[in-house]
């Protein structure tokens, strides 16, 4: 059965942290993956009830551990206000999210004795650089991408983000 071994194994640990990042990029809140009597569930947000999934011979394996990403918020209907870490922008202008395309570590200064590269109502342009992004001992320049003034940072000087985590929101010109 040379078709069997040429197949990913979807239990093996790369295949399971790929998944993962693909989960928090295309915003998926769960995966549900089979191969014969083995099954494994990945979730984001709401927690599994329970601590292990058990297959159809009794054999459990180990949920998996929760991402490091946090839950997004959830709107309820008739809520009275929006949270109030919303931007002041003006309700009727669209911000413009500018987002990582790395796992890493934020960082908004290009050294830790400079100034930020940009802060709230810094005009940007698109080639303007805003952070960087540490990967692997490699520093990756984020540029916004878009012309206009940054209304918020979203994430703090040396927090760990994902694929899609929003760093600033733009109001754009």
């Amino acid at each position: 059965m040379a078709e069997a071994t040429e197949r990913p194994n979807p239990f093996d640990v790369q295949t399971i942290r790929r998944l993962v990042e693909l989960m928090a990029r295309y915003d998926l809140n769960e995966v549900d993956l089979n191969q014969g009597e083995t099954r494994i569930r990945l979730r984001r947000g709401a927690r599994a009830t329970g601590s292990s999934q058990t297959g159809t011979h009794g054999a459990t394996t180990p949920a998996p551990a929760p991402t490091e990403q946090p839950p997004a918020p959830t709107v309820v209907p008739g809520s009275v206000s929006p949270p109030a870490t919303q931007p002041s922008a003006p309700p009727t202008t669209k911000l413009i999210p500018i987002t990582s395309e790395l796992i890493g570590t934020f960082y908004a200064k290009p050294r830790p004795d400079k100034e930020p590269f940009v802060k709230v109502g810094s005009q940007v342009k698109p080639d303007t650089v805003v952070c960087l992004i540490e990967a692997m001992k490699v520093y990756n320049e984020v540029v916004a991408g878009v012309t206009g003034t940054i209304a918020e940072v979203c994430v703090d000087n040396g927090q760990y983000v994902e694929y899609g985590t929003v760093l600033f929101k733009v109001i754009p010109s």
